[in-house]
């Protein structure tokens, strides 16, 4: 069985839609996590997380097969606490972060690397790391590599509202990683204009660029309309599927990640692995939470075992 490990934060979720639907769990790196152990991935987990989370986080992941938590450290003070509001008037979600827990120390992931079939880096709260203990870990990973952007793209600011920014330095983060997910807006901030969403030729233009640093396919997350995966060879669109129903979006572009690196891991190619990456994540949206998330992921490994 291939091993993932996953770096990250773990956060506190209160989410609002503009309809009235609220919904507050834990989140983050975990909704990764209980996809991957869910579909039969061992996963090694390396997170900080705020001490007053930890009675929920433990109720949770104590359930689930095949978690290394190891690399999970317990912090006092408050944890990862974030708002987030669904609008269908924005282009994006409205993110505040209420509290942040330190960068990861790199040492136990140095340790653990040689252990890894695969790496996560996805930015859930873009404080997650810092860059030169980032680069002291990806040169020296024998595995792939997959950077989720994420919340990178979003100012530094606790408190308020997060704003889009530009990320000159995006090359020093993906230099030497295999694969790079990010959703049009994210792709903006990498272009250098947040203020407006990129084209299917800057894309392009970013996903070339990319290949240079040693990137194997990038996949731009699309929303509704699916995804978009660029290698050296081709430029495909994978449509997604209408769900039967939409619960609640948040940790979908996780369980995207999770089933198609799964499926790059078995030797499928990028654009059919992305094909199982949107198929899960379609079904996501009509769950909510990390344990419907890992019990999704179970029953779909299940039915594809019979």
């Amino acid at each position: 069985m291939p091993t993932c490990g996953l770096i990250g934060t773990i956060t506190a979720d209160t989410i609002k839609y503009d309809d009235g639907r609220s919904f507050g769990s834990v989140g983050g790196i975990l909704y990764q996590a209980a996809a991957l152990c869910g579909g039969g991935t061992a996963t090694a987990l390396f997170s900080n997380c705020g001490d007053d989370l930890r009675p929920e986080v433990e109720k949770i992941i104590g359930k689930w097969s095949g978690l290394d938590r190891r690399g999970l450290t317990f912090l006092p003070g408050p944890g990862n606490r974030v708002r987030l509001r669904y609008s269908e008037l924005a282009r994006e979600r409205e993110e505040i972060l209420e509290s942040v827990v330190p960068a990861l120390d790199p040492r136990p992931i140095l340790a653990g690397l040689p252990g890894l079939d695969f790496l996560f880096l996805v930015f859930n709260s873009g404080f997650d790391i810092a860059l030169p203990d980032w680069r002291s870990i990806a040169d020296r990973a024998a595995c792939p590599i997959w950077i989720d952007i994420h919340s990178l793209a979003l100012a530094a600011r606790v408190g308020g509202p997060r704003d889009y920014r530009a990320l000159p330095d995006w090359p020093e983060w993906v230099r030497g990683a295999a694969y790079l997910q990010a959703n049009r807006q994210e792709v903006a901030c990498l272009m250098g204009h947040p203020e407006r969403w990129a084209d299917e030729s800057e894309i392009r233009a970013l996903a070339f660029r990319s290949f240079g640093l040693g990137l194997q396919a990038a996949f731009i997350t699309l929303g509704k309309d699916g995804v978009l995966v660029a290698t050296p060879e081709e430029i495909r669109r994978v449509p997604a599927p209408v769900p039967a129903a939409v619960v609640d979006t948040t940790g979908c572009g996780d369980v995207f990640a999770a089933a198609t690196a799964r499926a790059l891991l078995d030797g499928i190619s990028p654009v059919r692995a992305a094909e199982r990456g949107v198929a899960l994540a379609t079904r996501a949206v009509g769950i909510s939470g990390l344990q419907a998330t890992y019990d999704l992921a179970f029953r779909v490994r299940m039915k594809a075992a019979e």
